[in-house]
C-alpha cells in the first residue's frame, strides 16, 4: 500500500472525483453542477495548513496523478455540554476508494491517518455517517451508533 499524506490545492479534482463515486454509490446522478464550486472550496480550505478542514489521500501508484483513496474531515465548534465542554467536535465525510484499488487497506490508513488530525487538534467527538458498506470498517476504529436520533431539514433556496 502507499503511504498516506495530506492532500493539496492540487488534489481538489481528484478529490471531487471519488466524491462523485461515492455519491452514486449511494444515490446516482448526472448532476455535475455541484463540482465546480466544491472544487474552488477545496483548494481554498486545503491551502490553509491550520484550517478545520483536512483531506488524507493514498496516491494510485499506477496512475500519477491519480488518487487510490481519501477521507476528508473537518472540525465545528457549537456549543459546549457535559460530554463535550468545549463544544469542537470533528465529522467524517468523503471517504472513498477508487473501485480499482479497493481491499487494500487504503481507506483504512487515510482514516487513521485522519484520527490521528483530530486527536493532535483536541478533538475528542468524531461523527460520521456510515454506509452499510462501510459500517464494518468505521466499528473497527471504533465508532459506534448514536443514541441521538438525528432530524434534518431542507430549506428552499437556490441551493437545495
Amino acid at each position: 500500500m502507499s503511504p498516506v499524506r495530506r492532500a493539496t490545492p492540487e488534489d481538489a479534482e481528484e478529490l471531487i472525483r471519488l466524491r462523485k463515486i461515492m455519491l452514486d454509490s449511494l444515490r446516482p446522478s448526472d448532476d455535475i453542477g455541484w463540482q465546480a464550486g466544491t472544487a474552488r472550496h477545496l483548494r481554498t480550505e486545503l491551502a490553509r495548513p491550520d484550517g478545520d478542514l483536512m483531506a488524507t489521500v493514498v496516491d494510485d501508484p499506477t496512475a500519477p496523478g491519480r488518487l487510490a483513496a481519501c477521507a476528508t474531515g473537518k472540525i465545528e465548534h457549537r456549543l459546549g455540554s457535559p460530554d463535550n465542554p468545549d463544544g469542537a467536535i470533528g465529522y467524517v465525510f468523503n471517504v472513498c476508494t477508487d473501485p480499482t484499488r479497493r481491499r487494500r487497506g487504503h481507506s483504512r490508513a487515510c482514516m487513521r491517518a485522519l484520527l490521528d488530525w483530530y486527536a493532535e487538534r483536541g478533538i475528542r467527538k468524531v461523527d460520521l455517517t456510515a454506509s452499510p458498506e462501510a459500517e464494518s470498517l468505521y466499528t473497527s476504529l471504533g465508532f459506534h451508533h448514536m443514541r441521538e436520533p438525528a432530524m434534518r431539514l431542507l430549506l428552499p433556496g437556490d441551493g437545495a
